[in-house]
């Protein structure tokens, strides 16, 4: 089965579907090109899976090795270049509620943090700064 199905619903906007869901969410060509930047644009889920991916992997792991991520924010920064027009660098900055993480614990999510799914998927090209803090209120 298809994972999505996308259609073009006009003035630079689309909505996105998930089949096995049926949750939509919808994208917006974003002001600096063209658009309202009214949603995400394309270019904004792609650097935003980058953090839920990262989340999502390190919530699985915490929670096989008996300890959790609850409460921790991942903050992103798209950056574009331009000729051709693509994301050049993910800002990705990692808040964890508490510092209780022991020196594996914390190694192992700064593993994850450059080896999810996501961060695997995207161009080399594309950098990739990661900041973690560890005892931040959020």
């Amino acid at each position: 089965m298809a994972t999505a199905e996308t259609i073009y619903v006009g003035e630079l906007r689309t909505q996105a579907t998930h089949n096995a869901s049926g949750v939509s969410i919808l994208t917006d060509a974003p002001v600096d090109n063209h658009g309202k930047g009214a949603a995400f644009s394309p270019t904004d889920l792609l650097a935003t899976s980058l953090g839920s991916c990262m989340l999502t992997i390190m919530g699985i792991e915490a929670g096989k090795r008996g300890f959790d991520i609850n409460g921790t924010r991942v903050t992103i920064t798209k950056h574009m270049a331009s000729n051709p027009r693509r994301v050049s660098a993910i800002d990705v900055e990692l808040t964890f509620p508490h510092n209780q993480y022991n020196d594996q614990e914390k190694r192992l999510l700064s593993h994850i943090s450059k080896t999810c799914p996501v961060a695997l998927s995207l161009h080399p090209d594309i950098l990739q700064n990661i900041i973690i803090h560890y005892g931040q209120n959020n």
